[in-house]
């Protein structure tokens, strides 16, 4: 039975329904959502809260979970699975971290405009956030398409780009908040990695820009121009006619595609409020080639 989809904006985002993600999927319909995760760059899913074992079965249909990002090395202890990233305001024993945490401090940056993984020599390539508790209000994500604004840059602009590469650092993107407690142990495990600005996703062949609060400056640039540059392309992406808001409930599944996407996290109050989700990553292999 053909999957059905509710497109929930204009440019990009479908709900897919009709899907029971607690069950093993047939190969036709694991191809029928990759080509409409092709077409549309994210996915939406709502229904039961799932085990970390079936988000886990079901994310692994499209791909390798990604290792830990490993950036907090010292005196951090796991409240979720080892393959899952926990998008949370809560400790080791659920209770709300409190305002000065490293973890809540690190975590700040994801109210920044990103790409998962960018830093790292092997990015993202899906990211499948599932909700198991939602804040009354805040807490939303949004998400860029940048597939529509690569489309919309002048041409001028477009030949500018070609062939210019960033560099990708996660001790950049915190540093923007004043955040720059890391060990030199966390600072030796992830170093600064190059992408190209615009790339040609392999689903869709479709340029995009590939972009992120991680991107520190142009290589061959100087820093300032750079900067610039990464600056004004974030601001052009984020306009909201490229936006797409989603408002958690409890048991969503958002599945979106790195390659030509930025996402954010949006404010909620986090000393009055639990929000528990959590994160599979799947590798792109196909990057960590051309990084290497």
């Amino acid at each position: 039975m053909p999957i059905e989809v509710k497109q929930l904006h204009p440019l990009f985002v479908v709900e897919a329904r009709g899907i029971d993600l607690r069950q093993a999927l047939s190969g036709a319909t694991v191809a029928e959502l990759t080509a409409a995760i092709d077409r549309d760059a994210v996915l939406v899913f709502r229904g039961e809260r799932l085990t970390e074992e079936q988000q886990l079965a079901f994310s692994t249909c499209f791909g390798s979970i990604a290792g830990q990002n490993g950036v907090l090395q010292t005196g951090i202890k796991r409240r979720v699975s080892e393959q899952l990233v926990d998008i949370s305001n809560l400790d080791e024993n659920n209770r709300v971290l409190g305002a000065t945490d490293r973890r809540r401090m690190f975590a700040l940056g994801n109210q920044l405009w990103h790409t998962d993984s960018s830093f790292k020599r092997i990015p993202a390539k899906y990211s499948l956030l599932h909700a198991h508790a939602v804040t009354p209000e805040g807490g939303e994500t949004q998400l860029a398409d940048m597939r529509a604004a690569y489309d919309a840059l002048p041409a001028q602009m477009k030949a500018r780009l070609d062939g210019l590469l960033a560099e990708h650092s996660i001790f950049y993107s915190r540093s923007k908040l004043g955040f720059t407690e890391f060990s030199a142990e966390e600072r030796a495990a992830l170093p600064p990695v190059q992408h190209p600005v615009v790339r040609v996703h392999p689903g869709s062949k479709r340029q995009s820009l590939y972009l992120a609060s991680h991107a520190s400056h142009i290589v061959g640039w100087p820093v300032p121009d750079g900067r610039m540059l990464i600056g004004d392309l974030i601001e052009h992406a984020t306009q909201p006619r490229f936006v797409y808001t989603h408002v958690w409930t409890p048991g969503d599944l958002v599945m979106w595609d790195n390659r030509c996407t930025m996402h954010r996290g949006r404010p909620y109050d986090e000393a009055a409020h639990r929000r528990d989700l959590r994160r599979a990553t799947i590798d792109d292999s196909a990057a960590a080639a051309r990084v290497a």
